[in-house]
């Protein structure tokens, strides 16, 4: 099928095909346990993969979709063996996802003319945000990018240290100021910063409290407003880190996040040391905001941009 038409690099497909192990032993177990005994894909199997897409987190409105258009083939083509449901999955999930015009890329790339690149990075406290914006920054810096950090999760004490240590591990200037400054503040310094040493690339780090939605959405909007004084139309980006093995939890945080501020971009983390990586397909196709990068596994080089053709060909193989 001609979804699946990319050339996989061999490191990077190991490394996803290891980080779905869980996933996929999971459903796939569910799978041959809901047709164990049947030949032909019927309602009764359908009912039993609809349960199983639900059960893998890949949420109800996308299942029903994915369902929608087996009944389709199904009705085409009056016999169809469950042996070939492996197959129909991956060509209709594929399909699925070909109808969103994301996912496509495969490196880590800065528009080019965006100089430098604002990326403002949000999400509740741990779920992998400080290390995305670590591993995201070893990845620019590799890709020949001069990179800065911005601390403005000025909230939490932690926050700034551990930021620091991903600088200091990455190699990159970060800017930072005491806990309990503000935030903006902090933003702002660090693209004046930016912008005296000709960076490429700035990641500011921001407070993840959604215990009170319009705190969040005023202090992130105030961030906002304050960077364009320096840079007129930051941030270019605003990547939003959900963990991936709290499953449905994921879908709800996304929800909350895009009421209170415009998200452009997703990060799904952990998918390695968890069974719900269906997650990554229903967030996809419910939100119609792009996956980006996903976390397989706790290496440096273990955030990979999300490439959807990858995705579907190592849960499916």
């Amino acid at each position: 099928m001609s979804f699946f038409k990319k050339l996989f690099s061999t490191d990077k497909k190991e490394t996803l095909d290891k980080g779905l192990e869980k996933s996929k032993t999971s459903f796939f177990s569910k799978l041959s346990k809901a047709v164990a005994g049947k030949s032909k894909v019927d309602d009764d199997v359908l009912d039993d993969l609809e349960e199983v897409l639900v059960a893998s987190d890949v949420g109800v409105n996308t299942t029903l979709k994915i369902i929608s258009r087996i009944e389709k083939r199904v009705a085409e083509d009056k016999y169809l063996g469950t042996e070939e449901l492996n197959q129909i999955l991956r060509d209709e999930i594929g399909a699925l996802l070909s109808e969103t015009n994301t996912g496509e890329a495969t490196e880590f790339e800065v528009p080019k003319d965006k100089k430098p690149y604002v990326l403002m990075v949000v999400g509740v406290n741990g779920v992998g945000k400080t290390t995305t914006i670590g591993k995201l920054a070893y990845q620019f810096k590799k890709a020949g990018h001069k990179v800065v950090l911005g601390a403005a999760d000025t909230f939490r004490a932690a926050a700034i240290d551990q930021l620091q240590v991903w600088a200091d591990r990455v190699d990159v200037p970060i800017v930072r100021q005491n806990m309990g400054s503000d935030p903006a503040s902090v933003a702002f310094d660090t693209l004046q910063s930016a912008v005296a040493q000709n960076a490429d690339v700035v990641i500011i780090d921001t407070a993840g409290r959604l215990h009170n939605k319009i705190n969040l959405m005023n202090e992130l909007t105030k961030v906002k407003r304050v960077m364009q004084k320096v840079v007129a139309d930051a941030p270019h980006d605003v990547l939003l880190v959900l963990d991936g093995s709290t499953g449905q939890n994921a879908f709800e945080q996304a929800k909350q996040f895009t009421a209170a501020t415009e998200v452009t971009s997703l990060a799904v983390t952990k998918l390695d040391g968890t069974a719900k990586g269906g997650v990554v397909i229903g967030i996809s196709d419910q939100f119609q905001i792009p996956v980006k990068y996903i976390g397989v596994g706790e290496g440096i080089e273990d955030l990979q941009v999300f490439n959807k053709y990858e995705f579907v060909d190592s849960f499916f193989k």
